[in-house]
């Protein structure tokens, strides 16, 4: 067997190994790494890449070696998930480098951490002033975990005292002009109804990009020709539309009946609507 071939053989063999302890020690290997995981991932690969292309050195030993570097990780991995101290010990923990506005200049110089490299991380977070950050921690992974201080986060529906309705996922239901008759089928609708709504923006199938259905089932596309405008869908304004008129019918019905009974009904019924409307503002104005 001439040389290239074999190298050939070795690589795809190891490729398929490789690929198969990867997936079996799991997605953290592909996230942000720890120390430890960041060690096995470049051993392994340079023991891959040599056992691909030293045809010199027996096969067999690379795996044997390919095996330790993945049953240890693999052991740590199990033995972590019951000890909080082999976890630290792994994993490391973080480090808290702000603390009520304060730089703790003593944790970064422990972590070997500079002021550019911490304002830099801050500004990644789109904070600016340092006197703007109640507390943040350096992640074992090495991300920065910031919270602002009470005043200057960002106002919630919450924090006024608003109820919103819970916020389904929007199923794709066209992607690359192709449509996806399981999404579809999830949120009850079907073929038809897409083309017909496509019709109404006058848009063909060909030339969408991407298609989302909210929890409305309103469409919204992106389409190849970012030089089209598509209109926004109206399904929301139809809504709130419709309940003000209710209200403003029944408050109409109530003051042109003669019967006292009907008065106080069709009255009630107004500002029960009203209150309705209301609610709905922060899910139909959005």
């Amino acid at each position: 067997m001439q040389d290239w071939t074999w190298v050939l053989l070795r690589a795809l063999g190891s490729v398929v190994i490789l690929f198969a302890l990867t997936r079996i020690l799991g997605k953290k290997q592909i996230s942000q790494l720890t120390f430890f995981e960041y060690v096995t991932g470049i051993t392994l690969g340079e023991i891959t890449g040599y056992l691909s292309t030293d045809i010199e050195n027996n096969y067999f030993h690379g795996l044997v070696a390919m095996s330790v570097w993945f049953f240890l990780p693999f052991i740590a991995e199990l033995l972590t998930l019951r000890s909080k101290k082999l976890r630290e010990w792994f994993e490391g923990k973080g480090t808290i480098v702000i603390k009520e506005g304060k730089i703790l200049e003593d944790n970064l110089k422990k972590e070997r951490y500079t002021a550019d490299e911490l304002l830099e991380q801050l500004r990644t977070k789109s904070v600016f002033r340092v006197a703007d950050v109640e507390f943040a921690m350096l992640e074992s992974s090495g991300d920065l975990s910031v919270l602002l201080k009470k005043e200057n986060q960002p106002l919630t529906p919450a924090n006024m005292g608003i109820q919103v309705a819970p916020e389904e996922e929007p199923q794709t239901v066209i992607m690359d002009g192709n449509i996806m008759d399981e999404p579809l089928s999830t949120i009850g609708l079907n073929r038809g109804w897409l083309h017909t709504e496509l019709e109404k923006i006058g848009i063909p199938l060909e030339n969408v990009f991407l298609g989302q259905v909210d929890a409305l089932k309103q469409l919204y596309v992106d389409l190849y020709d970012d030089q089209l405008n598509v209109p926004e869908p109206q399904n929301k304004a139809v809504l709130m539309a419709t309940l003000k008129k209710c209200a403003a019918d029944l408050e109409l019905y109530a003051l042109s009946v003669q019967n006292p009974e009907a008065k106080v009904m069709y009255g009630d019924c107004s500002e029960r609507m009203s209150k309705v409307a209301k609610d709905m503002v922060p899910l139909l104005t959005r």
